[in-house]
């Protein structure tokens, strides 16, 4: 079956703004499913479409921002603090599948919009609700409060440095993930049992379990990590950037050992895995610095493509370091823009959040 008619029938209303919850609803449009998105009309709607930058139209009704995760969605404007407003919302959670709210559960609550509520009307329904510090916190947050948080900005950055955000508002992102999954496992649970379903997640903890190696470095080895820029505190050279002689940057990931000596072969330093100082991972670790030192003037001698060519035909790991432009230029990014026409005949264009395959 083509992808973008898997879950045509499928009907998802979208209370959510922002980014998290509108990015479940995009992964369902992406898939075929007729999702119709609530905004606020006495606020001016999800208030993302204000957030331009100082190159965009003022003029313009939807920011770029918007465009990224409201993708063929139809966009209803309902106030939910009158009888109107509510009304409507409640016709078509009765004929809905799913439901995604980011309200808290007091404002879910006041609102008439929680999962009690709407379930009586469709014991069917799914409803997915996404929060920031859990059901029993009242408390809002963006990205950056969570990158805070759950310790992200703690370790980003450079040495020495202030902390650094992650450019992307990767919590949200990935607590998407966390509510898709919930939400496919209610569907499959369904479709055995036909009984609807109450799913959640939160910012925080969805945070906390994509920590990955970083909580486990702490979990078993009582390490705090530290700032270390691209570095990796477990691996070397992993994320180290070296500049070549045309002034380009590439980033090393030698994982293995054998990755490693293939490196220092293709770079003609043959007796940097003998060196004592450089012979396991554990003293390239602890002497990082030495290291570097000898790999940035030997990848002066290259140009960016000299080194590339050479490193990827020996298959060592290693990438150009790209701006926006230049990822673009890429096939598969090309591949991966969706456009469409908004009814007043803007064009848009933002990327798949649906980078699967299914054969």
């Amino acid at each position: 079956m083509e992808l973008s008619k898997f879950f045509e029938g499928l009907k998802v209303v979208e209370l959510a703004s922002v980014l998290a919850g509108p990015a479940v609803g995009m992964f369902f449009a992406e898939l075929g499913a007729e999702v119709i998105k609530v905004e606020n009309p006495t606020t001016g709607g999800d208030v993302t479409r204000r957030w331009k930058l100082p190159n965009e139209p003022p003029e313009a009704e939807i920011s770029a921002y918007y465009c990224c995760v409201n993708y063929q969605k139809q966009v209803r404007f309902a106030n939910l603090k009158t009888t109107e407003g509510r009304d409507e919302v409640y016709e078509l959670a009765r004929n809905a599948d799913i439901v995604i709210s980011n309200y808290t559960s007091k404002d879910a609550e006041k609102l008439g919009m929680s999962y009690e509520q709407l379930s009586r009307l469709n014991p069917r329904l799914i409803y997915a609700h996404l929060t920031a510090f859990g059901e029993d916190v009242e408390r809002p947050a963006f990205d950056v409060v969570l990158q805070a948080e759950a310790g992200y900005l703690f370790m980003s950055g450079e040495p020495g440095r202030d902390p650094s955000k992650m450019p992307v508002a990767l919590i949200d992102i990935l607590a998407a993930h966390q509510l898709k999954e919930a939400i496919l496992l209610a569907l499959l649970r369904r479709q055995q049992t036909g009984r609807g379903a109450y799913v959640s997640t939160s910012l925080l903890e969805s945070a906390i379990a994509s920590l990955a190696n970083q909580a486990t470095n702490w979990l078993m080895a009582g390490f705090i990590p530290q700032p270390m820029g691209s570095q990796h505190p477990n691996i070397a050279p992993y994320g180290d950037i070296f500049l070549t002689r045309d002034k380009k940057a590439l980033v090393i990931a030698a994982g293995t050992e054998r990755q490693f000596q293939t490196l220092c072969r293709c770079l003609q330093l043959p007796e940097l895995p003998e060196d004592e100082r450089f012979s396991t991972n554990a003293q390239r670790v602890k002497n990082r610095a030495g290291l570097n030192a000898i790999l940035s003037k030997k990848f002066l001698e290259y140009t960016r493509d000299e080194a590339l060519g050479i490193l990827l035909a020996e298959d060592v790991p290693a990438g150009c370091i790209r701006n926006m432009e230049e990822v673009f230029e890429q096939p598969k990014a090309q591949a991966m823009v969706l456009e469409e026409l908004l009814p007043g005949g803007e064009r848009t264009r933002r990327v798949r959040t649906v980078a699967f395959r299914v054969e």
